[in-house]
C-alpha cells in the first residue's frame, strides 16, 4: 500500500461498506466508498413506487430483526424502526396455513384439535425413528416431523429454492426442528422486530453522510487500486476480487415477475408456494410491510430462484462440496493479500441476517483501529469465510 495512512477504500455500498466507512469516518479516517451498482443499501435497496407511493423492496424483503441489543440501537440512530411481525403464510393442496408449522397448522393439516403435549407426541409418532444421524436436509426433516409433513411444507419448497434433492443438501440447512408446539405464528425468534419507517434506503444514506465519506457509484473497483489506499475493506465477491480466475462460487439467484393490483392481493405480506408443481417459490405484497400506511394500489412480486450465472445477483451461497473446495482456494489466496480486508456476505461467502452484518461490520472497523492504534496489520479475514 502506497497511500495516505489515514486513506481508507471500503467497496460496497451496502450495509458492511456503510458501517466500516462511517465507524473510520469518525475516526479521522479519509474513506472512499464504491459500488458498481447506481444506488446505495446493497441488496437491502427499498424506493418508493411513484404510482402507488408504496415502498418497494427492490431486491426482496428484508425484515429486520435480532437479539442485539447494541445493533438494534445503532440502526435506531439513523432510522426510526416501526414495529413489524413477519407472518408468512404457504399455499399447499388448495388451502392456506401458517408458517413456521405450529400448532395451528399441524391440527389443520391433520384435522385434529390436539393439545401441545398431544401434538408434540403425535409429530414424533410421525417421525422417521430409524434415522439416527441425519446426513441430508430430508433425512433431518423426516426424522423429526415425518413424511406427510416434509412432503407438504420443505420438500417442493427447497426443490424449488436450491435448485436440486433436499437429499443432497446437508443436515445442516435444516439447523433446529422446524416446528412450534404453540399457536406463535411469528417467522422470528428475536427481542427486536422491524422495519425502517422510511425504508433501508434512507438509513444507509444517513450512515454515508459524513464529511470524511466520498461515495463513488456506477464505480466498480479493481485490485490495482488496493496500491492506492492504506488499508481496502472488501465486500465484494471474493472470487470477483481475483476477476474469476480459478472459477465462480455458486449461488442462487433471484427472478421477480412484477405485477400490480387494486386493492389488497392476498392479505399478508409473504404467501409461500410449497408445491414443486407451482414454478415460484413466494409472492410478495410490499404495502403490508409497512403496515402503518395506507395504500389503494398494490405492487406484488412473483420470485423464481434458479442458478446464478455471471451478470446476475448473487444472493444465496450455496457451500457445497464443490463450493466448499473452490471457497478454500480463494479464502488461501486472500489471506496472502497485504493491507485488504474481506467482509460481509459476498466477501465471506456466507448468508448473514442484516443484525449480523452490522455487528460483523462494527467489530471489523473497532479491530482495525485497534490495530492501527498497536502498529499492527489487520488480518485479511474479518471473519473467516471457510
Amino acid at each position: 500500500m502506497t497511500g495516505s495512512p489515514r486513506r481508507i477504500a471500503a467497496v460496497g455500498a451496502g450495509l458492511t461498506g456503510a458501517v466500516i466507512a462511517r465507524e473510520l469516518a469518525e475516526a479521522g479516517f479519509e474513506v472512499d466508498v464504491f459500488d458498481s451498482r447506481h444506488h446505495i443499501a446493497g441488496n437491502c435497496y427499498t424506493e418508493r413506487d411513484g404510482e402507488t407511493g408504496v415502498m418497494v423492496h427492490v431486491y426482496g424483503p428484508h425484515i429486520f430483526h435480532t437479539d442485539d441489543e447494541d445493533v438494534w440501537n445503532y440502526v435506531n440512530r439513523y432510522e426510526t424502526f416501526l414495529p413489524y411481525k413477519n407472518r408468512v403464510k404457504t399455499t399447499v393442496g388448495g388451502q392456506v396455513y401458517a408458517l413456521p408449522v405450529n400448532l395451528h397448522t399441524i391440527n389443520q393439516f391433520f384435522g385434529k384439535a390436539m393439545r401441545p403435549a398431544e401434538a408434540r407426541a403425535f409429530i414424533e409418532s410421525q417421525a422417521d425413528t430409524s434415522i439416527t444421524d441425519p446426513q441430508s436436509f430430508e433425512e433431518q426433516a423426516l426424522r423429526f416431523v415425518g413424511r406427510a409433513l416434509y412432503e407438504a411444507f420443505f420438500e417442493g419448497y427447497t426443490r424449488k429454492q436450491w435448485g436440486c434433492a433436499p437429499s443432497e443438501l446437508p443436515a445442516s440447512i435444516l439447523k433446529r426442528l422446524p416446528v412450534r408446539f404453540n399457536y406463535d405464528d411469528n417467522y422470528f425468534f428475536h427481542r427486536f422486530q422491524g422495519m425502517p419507517e422510511n425504508g433501508y434506503t434512507a438509513m444507509v444514506e444517513r450512515i454515508l453522510d459524513h464529511p470524511g465519506i466520498t461515495l463513488h457509484l456506477r464505480t466498480a473497483f479493481h485490485r490495482v487500486q488496493t496500491r492506492g489506499y492504506a488499508h481496502v475493506f472488501y465486500s465484494g465477491p471474493l472470487d470477483g476480487y481475483f476477476d474469476y480466475e480459478d472459477g465462480r462460487l455458486g449461488y442462487r439467484t433471484l427472478d421477480f415477475e412484477r405485477f400490480t393490483f387494486k386493492g389488497d392481493y392476498q392479505g399478508c405480506a409473504v404467501m409461500n408456494y410449497g408445491e414443486a408443481s407451482v414454478p415460484y417459490t413466494r409472492i410478495t405484497e410490499h404495502k403490508h410491510f409497512a403496515p402503518w400506511e395506507q395504500h389503494e394500489g398494490s405492487i406484488c412480486y412473483r420470485e423464481y430462484a434458479r442458478a446464478c450465472e455471471p451478470g446476475d445477483t448473487p444472493y444465496y451461497p450455496i457451500r457445497l462440496v464443490q463450493e466448499k473446495a473452490l471457497l478454500a482456494h480463494y479464502a488461501g489466496k486472500a489471506r496472502a493479500e497485504r493491507g485488504v480486508t474481506f467482509s460481509g456476505r459476498l466477501g465471506t461467502y456466507r448468508y448473514l441476517d442484516m443484525d449480523v452484518t452490522i455487528r460483523e461490520a462494527l467489530d471489523t472497523a473497532r479491530q482495525f483501529m485497534a490495530a492501527v492504534a498497536k502498529g499492527e496489520a489487520m488480518p485479511a479475514f474479518a471473519v473467516a469465510a471457510a
